[in-house]
Order: C-alpha cells, then sequence, then structure tokens
C-alpha cells in the first residue's frame, strides 16, 4: 500500500463529505445517531472479541495496568459508549444557532452564526471508546472526522467503525464522514498532519509525547489536550470527613484518567489529623503514596517525593502528597507544577473557596467536589472529544459547541460602501 497515496484519498473524501453533512438537519442527524447507539449495544459480543484481541497483544507486550485499564471495553463501558450517543441526541444542535446580531445606521443585518468547524483529525491512544465518542459528537456538530487511534486498539476501532460507516448509510448519510485510518504506520499520521489543503483542525488526545509530537509537526491547526496534573488542596477550614472522602474518589475511583488526583496538598494546621487517616484509606487501596520532608514526618513507611515527582501524571496508583503553610503556597504549587487541567479546594471557608476559583488558572476549578468530574459526560455535554488545557477557541472539555465556529450572515438592501 502506497500510504500516502491512501491518506490523500481519504483526507479528499473528507472534505468532499464536509460539504454534504454540514448541510444535513438535525432529524437525519439523530436518525444516525440513534442506530450509531442501537448498533453498539447489538454489537456488544463482537466487540467484546476483538476487544480481547487488543488486550492479550498488549498483555503480551508488556504494558502498563494503566494502557491496559484505558484499552479494556466491558459491559459497562459498552452501554456507557451507548449511553454518551444517546445523550447527545437529546441535545440542541448547535448548527445554525444566532450568536448575535444586529443592524447598522446604514441597515445592514449583521448576524453571527455558528457553523461547523468543517473536516476535523482526531489522533488519540489506546481508549477504543474515544472512537465513538468522537464520532458522534463530530456528527451532530455538522462535521467530517478523520479518526486515527492507537496501534494498541485496532481491532477494536475497526468494529466500533463498522458501526458507525453503517449506520450513516442507514440514516441516507455519506458514509465519508466518519472514516479511521485502519493502518498503524506512524507514517500515515506524518501526512494526515501536513494535508492543511483539507484538514481544518488537528484534535490529539494521548500522552504528553504524542500531543508534543502532533504540535511540532502539523502545519494544521491543534488543539492540545495536555496532561492532567491535578491537584486537592485540604484547607485549613475542611470538613476533614468531607476531605476524605473527595481525596478517595479523586486518586482511586479511576487512576488511568486524566482528571485523577495526582497530587494532595494538606495545610499544615490539619495534616497532622488529616494525613494518618487518609494514608490509611489510600494504602488499603494499594496506592503508593511519595511524600514532602513534613508528610515524612507524619507518615513513616513512605516514600520520600523529589521535585520532579510533582511534575508528573502518574495514571496509576500513586500519589504525591505535600503539607503547605497556606492558601497562597497551595496556589503558587499548583501554578508551578500544575497543567492547568483540573484542581480543587475542600474547606468550608467561603472567601478562601472564592480565592482558589479565582486564583487557579485551570481549565476546571471545584470546590468540595473530586476533579474526577472533569468530564463531558458529566458536564451534560454528552461524550466528549477531550478536556482542552488551551485557551483559545475550546477549554476545558469539549462538547458540541467546541467543535462549531461561526460566520458572518449579512443582509442589505442595495447598500455600497462609501
Amino acid at each position: 500500500m502506497n500510504i500516502e497515496n491512501y491518506i490523500n484519498q481519504i483526507v479528499k473524501n473528507a472534505k468532499a463529505a464536509s460539504r454534504i453533512i454540514a448541510s444535513a438537519n438535525t432529524a437525519t442527524k439523530n436518525t444516525a445517531l440513534n442506530y450509531i447507539a442501537e448498533g453498539i449495544i447489538s454489537s456488544t459480543a463482537t466487540l467484546k472479541a476483538e476487544n480481547e484481541k487488543d488486550v492479550t497483544a498488549a498483555q503480551k507486550a508488556g504494558l502498563s495496568e494503566a494502557i491496559i485499564d484505558r484499552l479494556r471495553l466491558t459491559d459497562s463501558r459498552i452501554k456507557g459508549m451507548a449511553d454518551g450517543v444517546r445523550q447527545i441526541i437529546g441535545l440542541t444542535d448547535p448548527v445554525g444557532q444566532l450568536i448575535s446580531g444586529h443592524t447598522r445606521p446604514n441597515g445592514l443585518q449583521i448576524q453571527k452564526v455558528r457553523v461547523p468547524i468543517g473536516v476535523i483529525v482526531i489522533i488519540y491512544e489506546s481508549r477504543p471508546n474515544v472512537t465513538a465518542d468522537a464520532a458522534a459528537l463530530c456528527l451532530k456538530a455538522g462535521n467530517a472526522v478523520i479518526l486515527r487511534g492507537g496501534k494498541e486498539s485496532i481491532h477494536s476501532n475497526i468494529a466500533i467503525n463498522k458501526i458507525l460507516t453503517s449506520a450513516l448509510e442507514k440514516a441516507g448519510l455519506d458514509s465519508r464522514c466518519i472514516q479511521l485510518i485502519e493502518i498503524i504506520e506512524r507514517e500515515a499520521i506524518d501526512y494526515l498532519l501536513t494535508a492543511d489543503q483539507y484538514v481544518d483542525v488537528v484534535i490529539p488526545r494521548g500522552g504528553e509525547a504524542l500531543i508534543r509530537a502532533v504540535v511540532e509537526k502539523s502545519t494544521i491547526p491543534v488543539i492540545k489536550h495536555y496532561k492532567g496534573v491535578c491537584h486537592t488542596y485540604v484547607d485549613e477550614f475542611a470538613n476533614l470527613r468531607m476531605a476524605e472522602e473527595i481525596c478517595f474518589n479523586a486518586k482511586v475511583q479511576r487512576p488511568a484518567t486524566c482528571n485523577a488526583m495526582e497530587t494532595m496538598l494538606v495545610h499544615e494546621k490539619i495534616a497532622p489529623i488529616f494525613l494518618p487517616e487518609i494514608a490509611k484509606k489510600l494504602e488499603g487501596a494499594g496506592v503508593e503514596i511519595r511524600g514532602c520532608k513534613n508528610t515524612c514526618k507524619i507518615l513513616s513507611n513512605i516514600k520520600s517525593a523529589d521535585d520532579e515527582d510533582f511534575y508528573n501524571e502518574y495514571l496509576d496508583l500513586v500519589l504525591n502528597i505535600k503539607v503547605v503553610n497556606s492558601l497562597d503556597d497551595a496556589v503558587d504549587h499548583m501554578a508551578k507544577y500544575g497543567s492547568n487541567h483540573s484542581d480543587a479546594i475542600v474547606t468550608d471557608n467561603v472567601a478562601n473557596a472564592l480565592r482558589f476559583t479565582k486564583e487557579v488558572d485551570s481549565a476546571a476549578v471545584y470546590v468540595n467536589a473530586s476533579t474526577r468530574f472533569t468530564d463531558g459526560y458529566e458536564f451534560g455535554m454528552g461524550a466528549e472529544i477531550g478536556i482542552s488545557t488551551d485557551k483559545l477557541h475550546a477549554r476545558g472539555p469539549m462538547g458540541l459547541e467546541e467543535l462549531t465556529s461561526y460566520k458572518f450572515v449579512v443582509f442589505g438592501n442595495g447598500q455600497l460602501r462609501k
């Protein structure tokens, strides 16, 4: 196979299909989405069988348990994919929405109208559910999408893509609106990233190395979804029982996700009381704790954390703990070591809570809640494309509106520029 020709055909097909899907009505798009959800559920056995091939190969290759967890499709995760698609059906179609409008003194009526972006390339790693999530969101927002998943999930992705294209055809839409790159050679990505004549934006989802490589090579605008070095700060005015539950959930509920807590910051006034209790609970769940000097004085049998540890996105049952002397100290730590993804404070002090929300420059900031909620589905946006850590165009969970742009529509009655 000539990889360059293969990619050229795909991007040309996507460009042609983008003009068709951009004008599709909401009912037709929702019909296709319903077929996708039904197809996912009816194909559960097939999806699990194909996914098992990927999981077995990953285990033989010695990939980490965190990667294998992200790769694995269970009955509940397959149902979750279908539920996410169905939730998108119920969301308002953003295409054609009037964002704003005004009439000029010369009588020109100027409207700012929401429109699809066009052709979107999504490059992602192990999670096969991204294939369905991304395709469904792009479809509802009127975009053509080119999906390039990781080689570790190739069997799962191909099986999901068959459901997607079948649904498009049943709904009377162009099946080229959703295309999967079915070859695993890295050379394919290089050609995709320079197809700026046909592709409007690239969205990479995965590890920091993948995202940096995409940014360096792409001649197409990139919306970055960098790593999630998320923090929870337990304030001196925290309800310690609540803090214990929130911190445990943020670390343990699903540690392989980008919104899991990687560092817990604890005020020095409550550290001697709080740390022994939370450490006992965390260690009981298999969490390895790495602490600063003051943490090590309180907890005797833990590893010492060095400076580099606080930059790490572990995506595993490993947690940094640092004792801080103030809210300012906690905010400064997040600014230095964090990734502007999701950060939380646990406190009963309203002033401290409001200061935290204003001063912490992250895509999502929480007061008395787990960072694990940074997710399009949990935010009521349907399935998500990812969590953008950029500030331009999109930030935080990317749902339907974030997959659109806008254009100005101007109505006149013969006006001429003087």
